[in-house]
């Protein structure tokens, strides 16, 4: 068994996880193996992400404070972003009618694995079925996307 062309799978099912599958066929997979190698790689990134949530969110505060001390030490003022923003709403709005459910199955599709992950880790990191939800609908997208690129090999052949 020759994992290294797997890995490649595994990589991009990281951070391109949508588009992944289309490769299987060119490579020479079968369907089982594309989908087992692009799951492992969004599983992987879910996982490490979404443990990780915490420690990118601190960073990101961290940054922004010491952005606004060193403009207060220049005699600067930095203009504060506003907190109710159109894209604030728009989040607020998205999250309280569509829910955790389709949050945390849609976003890491459609937005990359991990920037979707944490997301859904800034909204729903309380929520302890959050982790299982991104999982299983990570494993449904998957399965649906390789199942499309595999039929349409077949519809084409």
């Amino acid at each position: 068994m020759n994992l290294l062309k797997y890995l490649p799978f595994f990589f991009f099912g990281t951070f391109k996880f949508m588009f992944t599958p289309m490769g299987g066929p060119v490579a020479g997979l079968t369907f089982l193996e594309t989908f087992l190698a692009t799951l492992s790689g969004g599983w992987f990134a879910a996982l490490l992400f979404y443990f990780t949530s915490e420690y990118f969110m601190k960073k990101e505060r961290e940054k922004r404070l010491k952005k606004y001390k060193r403009a207060a030490q220049k005699g600067k003022t930095i203009k504060q972003k506003k907190t109710f923003t159109r894209f604030n709403k728009t989040i607020v709005k998205i999250k309280s009618n569509v829910g955790i459910y389709l949050l945390c199955w849609l976003v890491p599709l459609f937005l990359s694995v991990p920037l979707g992950t944490i997301i859904c880790a800034k909204f729903y990191k309380h929520d302890k079925r959050t982790i299982w939800l991104i999982l299983i609908g990570l494993t449904v997208n998957c399965f649906i996307i390789t199942t499309l690129v595999y039929a349409l090999k077949m519809a084409v052949i």
